[in-house]
């Protein structure tokens, strides 16, 4: 039998590190309102994670002069693949840094690294599974806290959307040459690709790359950070909890065309990150999907098939092209 090696693989989407200007005002958003658990916190940070995950966090809160994300993880599929991917990763000449484990945040070895538009990534695959209070344990063994628990009771963070001033079409082929992210679906202007959606997963996306906007400070910008709910009904009772809150939503609710996915898009008032509410949608199982290109007159169908469908990218100054620095 030959001797068979692996090519390295990402397995999913691991954690979003967020900085806050107003800690106390995000925690309360994120926790009280979306729904997320608390599993760790220290003096200037806080770790939490959705009502069905079982790693140590998915999302990190950290006190800072303004909000920024520090970085997106992402586990790899197996130990090995950590080795793998720093040989593929320096091979294509990026600087990559090795981490030792990290007690606080249940991270193991990771690498850190970044894409060429500045956004940061790490991965990783030893992760600490902390245990669920018996107060906030599900009935269910296969999920780690109650069913709405708390605020909107989303089950798993299921993808971001970074843009860049940077041409996306090469960002698509970095993180597929580099990563083996594979490219689902995508807007084809005249002038170039306006955004694509990629994933290492069935899923339409685990990450989006779109152009910026010619306003921005920055090269590297964080549109969105989503968590998934599990139907179309919990997309419009998140609607409720909300306005209750007193939180008015970007957008939403409606339905996108790429990914057919049911989206309520809402913005951290302690911080102004946005998250989008999510669900619905398709799976890809086929090995060799082809990439759907839908055109600038498809554009409109293309982000919102129906609800509110006035935005398009950098047309005018929806708040929807709002973003925040990476």
């Amino acid at each position: 039998m030959n001797d068979f090696r692996y090519h390295p693989e990402i397995a999913k989407l691991g954690a979003a590190h967020l900085f806050t200007p107003d800690l106390e005002k995000s925690l309360w958003f994120f926790h009280d309102v979306i729904g997320l658990e608390i599993t760790a916190r220290t003096e200037n940070k806080v770790y939490l994670r959705a009502a069905m995950e079982r790693e140590h966090h998915s999302l990190v809160l950290e006190a800072g002069d303004r909000p920024r994300l520090d970085h997106v993880s992402w586990r790899v599929k197996r130990p090995d693949d950590l080795e793998g991917f720093h040989e593929i990763l320096t091979g294509n000449g990026n600087k990559v840094s090795l981490e030792a484990p990290n007690a606080e945040d249940g991270i193991g070895e990771s690498l850190r690294f970044q894409m060429p538009t500045g956004h940061k990534f790490r991965l990783y695959y030893d992760v600490e599974k902390p245990s669920v209070a018996e107060a906030d344990r599900s009935v269910l063994l296969n999920q780690s806290y109650r069913s709405w628990n708390r605020g909107i009771g989303v089950r798993r963070i299921d993808h971001v959307n970074l843009w860049t001033t940077h041409e996306p079409e090469v960002q698509h082929q970095w993180l597929s040459d580099n990563l083996g992210f594979k490219l689902r679906e995508y807007v084809q202007a005249p002038h170039g690709r306006v955004g694509g959606w990629m994933s290492v997963t069935p899923l339409v996306h685990d990450v989006a790359v779109m152009k910026a906007g010619p306003k921005e400070a920055t090269p590297a910008r964080l549109h969105h950070v989503a968590f998934w709910l599990d139907n179309a009904s919990d997309v419009l009772r998140a609607a409720d909890i909300l306005v209750e809150a007193g939180i008015v939503p970007d957008q939403g609710p409606g339905k996108h065309g790429v990914s057919q996915a049911v989206f309520l898009y809402v913005r951290d008032p302690g911080s102004g990150h946005r998250v989008e509410i999510f669900s619905n949608g398709y799976l890809i199982f086929d090995p060799d999907w082809q990439p759907v290109e839908w055109g600038m007159d498809k554009i409109k169908t293309a982000l919102t098939m129906w609800g509110p469908t006035d935005y398009v990218p950098h047309a005018d100054d929806n708040v929807m092209n709002t973003t925040t620095e990476a």
